[in-house]
């Protein structure tokens, strides 16, 4: 009680109370009729300090951000590594994966994770089958994977934030998918839609401000329904064959269009020099015959009978076998030997009786 307390003293500067004084008024507060004379209260204190102890202190793991609260309020975030707080609740400390890609997946669910990695895809038609934009049906499994880039965001702005992706995820890619060919979707389209999808999806959490990086969306599988899977394999082998005779067309034609070009500039060469050819052989046999005109006009006869002479030498030349014959005999007048002086002509000038003086 109070009347039980000693006196109080002055509380002047130099008035400040001991540590004995401080430890009997607390002794006398906490002290029980059963346990008069107990240290109980000894033991209350040491107790209380350590629990204060062991709550001031807390660790953040390398991939973690701890967001800390004061009373409830928001005041800050904390990296890796030994962090204080103020104990006996006062301040709260929440510890969100910040260092690790996080993923959501859509028409399956993992089921073991390892090198043979199984799935699970019963049971998730409602989030797989969804409509084309040719009003064809479609099943679609895709994962989205995330990380979470403001802690206090994550935590503070939105109730649920991984309810809020998977509606967000599977809006945007149900209205993506309704809006291109199933053939398209099924097959060229796949890397587009993903990217698109991430894009917006990124968009519409940024309005939300629910702190999440949206890493990237990948499209799984993109398959038609099961009754109409073979006939879509069909078709699938068909634009298959499609493609692979275009493939050898476009092979045979660049193998002979370039042939047949190369052959036909041969032929456009062969004869422009053909035609040079003629052209100057004609323009050498024009001069050739001026130069043997002005000869002619210096002296006619003896132009007259060398020309005579080297046509007879060319004829002999090409005659073969030459025999002189005399009218009056009727046997062969073995006269002259002319094949043997025709060939000995022809092997020392090139043309008989071309350069030389001519005897009867």
């Amino acid at each position: 009680m109070d009347w039980e307390r000693p006196p109080h003293r002055g509380q002047g500067p130099g008035n400040v109370p001991d540590l004995e004084e401080v430890l009997n008024r607390l002794k006398a507060r906490f002290q029980f009729p059963g346990l008069k004379g107990s240290p109980l209260w000894l033991l209350v204190l040491i107790g209380l300090a350590a629990f204060a102890a062991f709550n001031a202190y807390y660790t953040v793991e390398p991939q973690e951000t701890a967001v800390v609260q004061r009373f409830g309020r928001f005041v800050r975030t904390e990296g890796p590594g030994l962090h204080f707080k103020i104990p006996f609740g006062v301040e709260t400390v929440t510890k969100v994966l910040t260092g690790r890609v996080l993923q959501r997946e859509y028409g399956y669910r993992t089921v073991a994770p390892g090198v043979r990695t199984r799935f699970a895809e019963q049971g998730f038609e409602d989030e797989s089958r969804m409509l084309s934009g040719d009003l064809n049906v479609v099943d679609i499994q895709w994962t989205v994977q995330y990380k979470v880039q403001d802690p206090a965001q994550y935590l503070f702005q939105l109730k649920d934030v991984e309810g809020t992706l998977d509606d967000i995820s599977e809006s945007v890619v149900r209205r993506i998918v309704g809006n291109r060919y199933a053939d398209e979707v099924l097959t060229v389209g796949r890397a587009s839609i993903a990217e698109m999808a991430r894009q917006e999806i990124q968009e519409i959490m940024d309005t939300y401000h629910t702190g999440l990086q949206i890493i990237t969306v990948k499209l799984q599988n993109a398959n038609p329904p099961d009754p109409v899977k073979a006939a879509f394999n069909e078709v699938n082998e068909a634009r298959q064959e499609k493609e692979r005779m275009i493939n050898e067309a476009e092979q045979v034609y660049n193998q002979r269009i370039p042939r047949a070009r190369g052959q036909a500039r041969q032929t456009v060469t062969q004869a422009e020099g053909y035609a040079t050819e003629r052209v100057n052989r004609a323009q050498g046999e024009v001069a050739r015959f001026q130069n043997i005109l002005a000869e002619y006009r210096k002296a006619p006869d003896v132009t007259r009978r060398r020309m005579y002479l080297e046509a007879m030498a060319e004829f002999a030349r090409k005659a073969g076998r030459l025999l002189v014959v005399d009218t009056e005999k009727t046997g062969v007048l073995p006269l002259l030997n002319l094949n043997d002086l025709v060939r000995e002509s022809a092997d020392v000038s090139g043309t008989a009786f071309g350069g030389g003086e001519v005897k009867k």
